[in-house]
């Protein structure tokens, strides 16, 4: 029995650490294989991690670069409206100025006015002086004939008579020839000028201070009909106010301009002019335009030279839909301009950009304004209509001339830009080539 318990008890502690060694193994065997599963876990969250973050970098990049577009934009816009609100305050500026220089003249002609009435009072003061001293001459010229007359008949009758024929007692009678009064009589007759009609200018003095006309206007005649003009050669049509209805005139301006003469016929077809010229440089992009626009006076233009300075022309004949020649003269000298319409003058003046040169190498253009070098366009500032025959001159047309292109005779020589010269035409405006102007459109 106690052999028994023996081999028992051995077999008992040999089996227990083989039981304890297979359990301990079981136990750390799933840790063990868990772990690279973990790892393999871990991996994957921190690469969904980069994921995320790379994605949420280039949506990130993507809107600073879309904001620094936006950016650039408003930087664009804002120097675009600071650039057109102090082109706006320089024609507010020039504008006042011209208003004060126009009351100042209202005033200077009131006060030359009021001159000439003093004058034209005190001239007729001494008219009527004059014609008092005229009639006491004229009662002392006939007292006297009356006197000479009696003296004739009394020589008359003393020469009939016999030597010893005795002499009229004394009485008061003729004087002799040798009296004082008839000496005095005889020298106021001699003073006396012979009758002649009065002076045409102390006539027109006392009828008024105004100058009389010049005799070109006197002259000028209404133009012959349309059907009547030739020597047209181009013509432009803008159909309407678009921004990309616009026509490049090249080469430009090869050289500085101090005198210039622009002659056109045209006929617009809105309820104001536009634009018809515009010609910009890289220091002022209105170095100089014919510039008309829905917020002026209709039929009103604005002729710019070296903005901001400018003269406000009047143009309403041109609203009637019609044809109508037009002619816009500077020159540098004392700054002298003139406005044909026509061959009618019907604006000139001084002193504007007296002395001053249009330098060259700008861009010019028909139909826009340009707020930029060949750019900047705005659809209210342009025109809308027809335009044919342009021509510009870099000197100043005489009136002759003139007359010679609105009726169609010749075109002046010496033009440095004509229609021909149209190297770009854009949009939806079209170039015609018509001989006469009832064939232009």
């Amino acid at each position: 029995m106690g052999c028994v318990g023996r081999k028992t008890l051995s077999f008992f502690l040999i089996f227990l650490p083989i039981y304890l060694h297979g359990a301990l193994s079981q136990e750390v065997g799933p840790a063990v294989q868990r772990k690279p599963f973990f790892e393999r876990l871990r991996r994957l969250e921190e690469q969904s991690l980069a994921q995320e973050s790379q994605a949420m970098a280039l949506v990130v990049n993507q809107s600073q670069a879309a904001m620094q577009g936006d950016l650039s934009h408003l930087k664009t816009w804002m120097k675009k409206t600071q650039r057109r609100s102090r082109k706006v305050d320089s024609r507010l500026l020039a504008l006042s100025a011209a208003l004060s220089e126009r009351s100042q003249q209202h005033i200077r002609e009131r006060k030359e006015q009021e001159a000439q009435r003093e004058a034209l009072s005190s001239l007729t003061l001494d008219v009527r002086a004059l014609q008092d001293t005229l009639a006491h001459l004229m009662h002392v010229v006939q007292s006297q004939g009356a006197r000479l007359a009696g003296l004739k008949g009394w020589l008359q009758v003393a020469g009939l008579g016999t030597a010893d024929t005795a002499w009229p007692p004394a009485q008061p009678g003729p004087p002799s020839r040798s009296s004082p009064k008839l000496q005095g009589a005889r020298q106021v007759l001699r003073a006396l000028p012979e009758p002649r009609d009065p002076p045409q200018d102390f006539a027109g003095r006392l009828q008024g201070s105004r100058e009389p006309p010049d005799p070109g206007s006197q002259r000028t005649q209404p133009p012959e009909t349309p059907g009547e003009i030739c020597n047209v050669d181009l013509a432009l049509v803008f159909p309407n106010a678009s921004t990309e209805n616009v026509v490049f005139l090249s080469p430009g301006f090869p050289l500085g301009l101090r005198a210039l003469s622009v002659c056109s016929w045209v006929r617009t077809a809105s309820g104001h002019l536009g634009t018809l010229l515009s010609y910009a440089t890289e220091e002022n992009d209105n170095k100089l335009v014919l510039h008309g626009r829905d917020s002026l006076s209709p039929g009103s233009i604005h002729f710019v030279i070296g903005d901001p300075a400018f003269r406000e022309l009047p143009l309403q004949l041109l609203l009637d839909g019609q044809w109508h020649h037009m002619c816009v003269i500077w020159t540098s000298i004392l700054g002298r301009y003139w406005l044909h319409v026509d061959r009618r003058l019907v604006a000139t003046g001084s002193h504007f950009r007296e002395g001053y040169e249009i330098s060259s190498g700008g861009s010019l253009v028909l139909g826009q304004e340009q707020d930029s070098i060949g750019g900047g366009f705005d659809s209210s500032e342009a025109f809308v209509g027809s335009i044919a025959g342009l021509a510009i001159w870099d000197r100043a047309l005489v009136p002759r001339e003139v007359s010679h292109l609105a009726t169609g005779k010749e075109l002046p020589p010496g033009a440095i830009l004509t229609l021909a010269n149209a190297t770009s035409v854009g949009g939806f405006v079209r170039r015609v080539k018509c001989t006469c102007l009832d064939l232009c459109p």
